[in-house]
């Protein structure tokens, strides 16, 4: 009786590890995701900021001119 309490317990513990080791895993692959799609849009959005922002030269000045 005792070797069956024993087993199962051990058997119960074995599941639960597995568990825990899955759900962290997935947590952290979809942490990975979403820090990805982050700095992806964080990308996108300097790129789009920098294409809207006006340069010098666009308007037939040069950036060391602006000041004189």
């Amino acid at each position: 009786m005792t070797t069956v309490v024993v087993s199962l317990v051990v058997f119960v513990v074995l599941v639960l590890a597995v568990v825990v080791f899955v759900s962290r895993r997935g947590r952290n692959r979809l942490s990975s995701d979403e820090e990805s799609t982050a700095v992806h849009q964080a990308r996108a959005d300097q790129h789009r900021h920098e294409a809207e922002r006006p340069t010098g030269r666009a308007h037939g000045t040069s950036k060391a001119l602006v000041g004189t």
